[in-house]
């Protein structure tokens, strides 16, 4: 039976838990890559509806969806780890990003034998996203949540070694916190759009 102070006691614990969840995360440990950039994100507050400008490109972590919201209560606030073909909203892919996913990014134009090497360190993986980027000044990206290397080819060793480093991990503050059940961008889209209409 639970006693007087059970309930006041849960609530506590929920709330430590929310704020412990989302508190400021330091600069990743940077695991000897070279050309790895590592920084501090720690916005305050991380969650808006609003459409976000990045101080990376791609972003590296940052202000993004939360995790549910009036304005689309039936979307993830995170964006569903996998392969797209198409431009994928920011302010969800950084969402994953908190959650411990690898970002990796091509100019549009990249070769299909280029995007299936990319897709080839997504295979197997539950925090990895593959995605073309316009605008990214450097031809392959790889970024998560307080990290970023930009190399010149798909098959740079670099790459599997960001993604070994960094995929799951807590650089973003909530490690474990779920990647493959998010939403898909079309439903990311639409939520932006009725949120900054």
């Amino acid at each position: 039976m639970a006693g007087p102070y059970t309930r006041p006691l849960l609530v506590l614990l929920a709330v430590v838990l929310t704020v412990s969840a989302c508190t400021g995360s330091k600069p990743p440990k940077a695991p000897g890559i070279q050309g790895l950039q590592t920084f501090t994100e720690d916005p305050k507050p991380r969650h808006t509806t609003k459409h976000v400008t990045y101080d990376h490109t791609p972003p590296a972590g940052g202000q993004h969806w939360p995790p549910t919201d009036r304005v689309a209560p039936n979307v993830y606030g995170w964006l569903r780890c996998g392969v797209y073909t198409d431009p994928v909203p920011n302010e969800f892919a950084v969402h994953s990003e908190e959650h411990g996913a690898v970002w990796l990014t091509y100019q549009p134009g990249a070769s299909a034998d280029d995007i299936a090497k990319l897709v080839a360190l997504e295979q197997g993986q539950k925090y990895v996203l593959v995605s073309p980027y316009p605008g990214q000044p450097g031809k392959f990206t790889a970024s998560t949540w307080g990290a970023q290397l930009s190399v010149d080819t798909a098959d740079d060793p670099r790459l599997k070694q960001f993604r070994d480093a960094y995929a799951g991990g807590g650089q973003g503050g909530e490690k474990g916190a779920d990647c493959i059940h998010g939403s898909l961008p079309d439903e990311e889209r639409a939520a932006l759009d009725k949120a900054n209409g």
